[in-house]
Formats: structure tokens, C-alpha cells, sequence
């Protein structure tokens, strides 16, 4: 067994080195953010802290601020899909591509992510597993976003496959930005643990929630601050700093 996971994190290695390659196209849709949303459905999370993750993620786009923010966007809005992890090999995009870019399409997304079932019960936790997918799913899509963001979102530390810190970097290298939301409830410190192995890149934080109760407003607080550091006021107040 041990041989195995050996074998299995050399080929993962492998492919995080060689890394997808984004195919230029002249009829992909300018947006001004792609935004992977990856949700932590591994074995530290029961099927209520499942739904809380997920109906809070759906009342976050229907949030007035949120909507705002959306319509404050100058370059055709944002670009989502969301995506379910646990290990190294264990993935699923629930909700695809779409384009939100007012109050009605906001709302259809968020109707999705709402009705989006579970991908798979429980499984390990690799945190670089689902950078990895997440590059995967910026590299395959049709838009051309001017920023593009992996937003991890996960209870613990990554137990299975190479270190976070692998794939973060070669995320970096195509100049995407990881942000991160730890829920603290069973590893108090998973916040700093993220700071140090997870994010990086343009403008990159990490918000933390108390518990699962404490996502929905967590969620709120980060998407905020992820769309508002790209519409063009958040743009000039980063400048001057």
C-alpha cells in the first residue's frame, strides 16, 4: 500500500510539472474574472455541513452587496464553476462554467450551486489535488478572464498526495491567484496552515470560519473581497498603495 501511494503521488508530481497548457482562442468570452470555487467534501464533513456549505455559497449570489459588486465589474463579470474534492484523485466539477454578470444570472447560478448533489462520500483530504483540478478547469474553459482565481475552502490540513505547496507554485507561474477559506472548528490553526501552503499570488488572503454555521458569512466576506479588488475603484485603491 505504501508502494501505491508512492507511485500514485510520483505520477501526480509528474503532471503538476508538465501542467496544462491554456489554448489561446479568439472566440472565448472576455470576462473580468474565471473563478474556480472548490468545496471540501472529504471525510471530516457530514452531509449537514455539506448543505451548509453549499446553501451558503447559493445565498451569497443572491446577496444584494454581492450583486453590486457584480454590476460594479467593467470587463463582462465573472466566470464560475464549482467544484467538489476530497484526495488526490477525487474530483468533480458540480455546477460548470457559467457567466454571471447581473441579478438574473447570479440567480440561476445560485439556483445551481443550491440543487448541486453530493460528488462522493468522504475520502482524504488533498488540498493539492484540488489546485491541480482547479488549474485543469481554468485551462479547458470558454472564457478569457483578466484574473483568474482558484478559491480553496476546506476544514483541514492535506493528508494525501505532495505538498499544496507544489501546485500552488506552479499555479503561481500562470499567474493565478489561490485564496483560501479555512472553517476552524476541528483544526484551530488550518487558517495559518493555509496562509503558509495554500495561497498566494495577486492580492491573495485567507478568511476564516469559526465553523460551518460561520461559512455562509465567511463566503459573503471573501467573494466581496474578491470582486471588489477588480472592479475598477478597488483597482485604483490598489495602485496607490
Amino acid at each position: 500500500m505504501k508502494t501505491y501511494h508512492m507511485l500514485a503521488s510520483l505520477i501526480f508530481i509528474m503532471l503538476v510539472v508538465q501542467g496544462p497548457c491554456r489554448v489561446a482562442n479568439s472566440q472565448s468570452q472576455l470576462v473580468d474574472i474565471e473563478m474556480v470555487l472548490a468545496v471540501d467534501i472529504s471525510s471530516s464533513v457530514d452531509d449537514s455541513e455539506y448543505e451548509l456549505q453549499m446553501q451558503g455559497l447559493a445565498e451569497a449570489f443572491r446577496h444584494p452587496e454581492v450583486l453590486a459588486a457584480i454590476d460594479s465589474l467593467s470587463s463582462g463579470g465573472i466566470a464560475m464553476a464549482v467544484v467538489q474534492w476530497s484526495g488526490t484523485w477525487a474530483q468533480s466539477t458540480v455546477v460548470d462554467w457559467r457567466q454571471v454578470s447581473d441579478v438574473e444570472s447570479a440567480a440561476a447560478f445560485a439556483d445551481l450551486v443550491s440543487a448541486a448533489p453530493r460528488a462522493f462520500a468522504g475520502g482524504a483530504t488533498s488540498i493539492s489535488g484540488a489546485i491541480h483540478f482547479g488549474l485543469r478547469q481554468l485551462q479547458s474553459n470558454d472564457f478569457n478572464g483578466n484574473h483568474l482565481v482558484i478559491n480553496v475552502m476546506g476544514d483541514g490540513r492535506g493528508n494525501d498526495g505532495p505538498l499544496p505547496t507544489s501546485v500552488r507554485d506552479r499555479a503561481l507561474s500562470m499567474d493565478v491567484t489561490i485564496n483560501g477559506l479555512a472553517i476552524i472548528n476541528e483544526q484551530p490553526f488550518v487558517d495559518a496552515y493555509y496562509e503558509e501552503n495554500v495561497i498566494g499570488g495577486l492580492d491573495s488572503f485567507v478568511i476564516h470560519a469559526e465553523d460551518y454555521e460561520d461559512f455562509a458569512r465567511a463566503v459573503l466576506e471573501k467573494l466581496l473581497r474578491e470582486i471588489r479588488q477588480r472592479t475598477p475603484e478597488g483597482q485604483v485603491v490598489a495602485s496607490t498603495r
